[in-house]
């Protein structure tokens, strides 16, 4: 994965997840911002970015500054972190996994 799609996964994330936090739907969050809910889909899944306006709505919407939109590395939960966990992986060499296996394994024994 290239940086450019990992960083638009880690910002559909973070949409889906102050989405979520704020108990609105897909479909209510494109009502509110004025754009169709398959875009809202597009954003999260990090299928596309978005404008500046519409960063502007969605962090309205969500009740947060534009900045937080961008958090990426915050998360306490342990799904959300296995998740990032997962993405810095698949941009790691071999050498680099092994490594990581090996620090964690001494870690968890």
């Amino acid at each position: 994965m290239d940086k450019e799609k990992n960083t638009l996964k880690l910002f559909g994330n973070r949409i889906k997840e102050l989405r979520k936090k704020s108990n609105i739907t897909q479909e209510k969050l494109a009502e509110i911002i004025g754009i169709e809910q398959q875009q809202i889909c597009r954003i999260e899944r990090g299928g596309c970015f978005t404008t500046i306006e519409t960063l502007e709505k969605l962090a309205d919407a969500l009740n947060v500054d534009i900045k937080e939109l961008f958090k990426f590395y915050h998360h306490n939960e342990k799904d959300a972190l296995l998740t990032e966990l997962n993405i810095l992986l698949q941009r790691a060499s071999e050498s680099e996994i092994k490594l990581i296996y090996r620090i964690v394994n001494d870690i968890l024994k």
